[in-house]
């Protein structure tokens, strides 16, 4: 359906970015699940200056198929939350000095499914181990620390990215000042996990899939596209849907009793299938969605109470009025039970049509909102 010869699927190029390498041979990288490691390359950006006594970090956490370019730099495209970074902006260069990394298990560039397993000398495909949340913000901090960054001012970022943001919170509770979780919350609910397989699934009937062993032969461009149809609808809104499609048909010949006629907002579900094709990696898809599953802020400890109770740092919570994925209801709740655990907690919402791609659009929004929460912390 969709693997036609113009679509030019991934092949893992990224943009160019700084890299730096650890746990290797023999002294490998010990994961949540007990499996082991290494080495792992991490690639990552950086934005303004590290001061000298190495307590003015930032770190950006991005989402299920972003990159390490949050921000911009002279003659790259603008990065995901380029509207939040930058001198004078929200998340202020001229303060902080901001890290953004490639996620383990992702594929511009940090170690992944598409890596080389040095024990085959093939890429991991899924031989690559489960890994989780826990897991990457564990290898973020090995990068830190090989920035010289001592301290975090703040820790934020959307979806995928503010469970991150969640996780720095309880594991390394002395190190961040504030963290700001965007469009997320301490655990998935059964509806999203339910989501995320359905996207898997699409994958994994991909014949092209080959149990995961496609490089160098066919790319599973159908399956992806499907997994990120799924996915997009959770992103979305009928008003936004209604607003930008209604019922308008597709093309020029508007044949309405033809089967194959499809309507503006079929075209659109389409396109963004094929897109993700050109720059993201099945595996990786399959991998980051199952971290996200599998995240649970009080996994290996007595209750998500008593994980909580570790946090020092103030936590701004952001929810989105429309999001599906993470109800604002889910958010407000975790917004209480951080307070009942004794954590400075405050809750915000975005209000907005776009559903949970707010946390990618609205920028006036989350500017004055991060930028207000910031100046009472002190931070602004």
């Amino acid at each position: 359906m969709l693997n036609k010869p113009e679509i030019q699927y991934f092949k893992g190029q990224w943009p160019a970015q700084k890299t730096y390498t650890f746990a290797r041979p023999p002294h490998y990288f010990r994961l949540e699940s007990g499996k082991y490691l290494g080495p792992i390359t991490v690639a990552y950006e950086t934005y303004g200056q590290l001061a000298p006594d190495g307590e003015n970090g930032v770190y950006i956490a991005h989402a299920l198929t972003g990159t390490a370019q949050a921000g911009g730099h002279s003659g790259q495209e603008k990065g995901w939350w380029e509207p939040l970074i930058g001198p004078g902006k929200v998340f202020d260069t001229n303060k902080y000095f901001i890290v953004c990394a490639n996620v383990l298990g992702g594929c511009y560039g940090t170690t992944g499914p598409t890596s080389l397993n040095e024990k085959t000398g093939m890429p991991y495909a899924m031989d690559f181990p489960v890994v989780t949340i826990r897991d990457m913000v564990r290898v973020q901090k090995h990068l830190l620390d090989h920035l010289g960054v001592k301290h975090l001012k703040i820790v934020s970022g959307g979806s995928l990215g503010g469970m991150q943001a969640l996780e720095w919170a309880v594991t390394y509770p002395e190190l961040v000042d504030v963290v700001i979780p965007v469009a997320a919350s301490e655990r998935l609910t059964p509806l999203a996990i339910a989501y995320n397989q359905a996207g898997r699934r699409a994958i994994m009937n991909d014949p092209n899939w080959l149990g995961g062993r496609y490089y160098g032969r066919t790319f599973p461009v159908d399956g992806l596209a499907l997994a990120r149809m799924i996915g997009t609808l959770t992103y979305k809104t009928n008003e936004t849907f209604e607003e930008r499609f209604g019922r308008k048909l597709a093309g020029r010949s508007r044949d309405y009793y033809n089967f194959f006629q499809d309507f503006e907002v079929e075209s659109y579900f389409n396109y963004q299938g094929q897109k993700l094709v050109r720059r993201f990696d099945a595996n990786s898809y399959l991998y980051l969605t199952k971290a996200m599953d599998l995240h649970d802020l009080g996994r290996g400890y007595p209750s998500v109470l008593s994980a909580l109770r570790r946090i020092k740092s103030k936590v701004l919570l952001i929810g989105i009025s429309s999001d599906l994925l993470f109800p604002p209801v889910e958010i407000r709740g975790l917004a209480v039970e951080l307070r009942r655990a004794g954590v400075d907690a405050t809750y915000r919402q975005l209000q907005s049509t776009f559903g949970h791609d707010a946390f990618l659009l609205e920028f006036a929004q989350l500017s004055q909102i991060i930028g207000e929460f910031l100046a009472e912390a002190g931070l602004n």
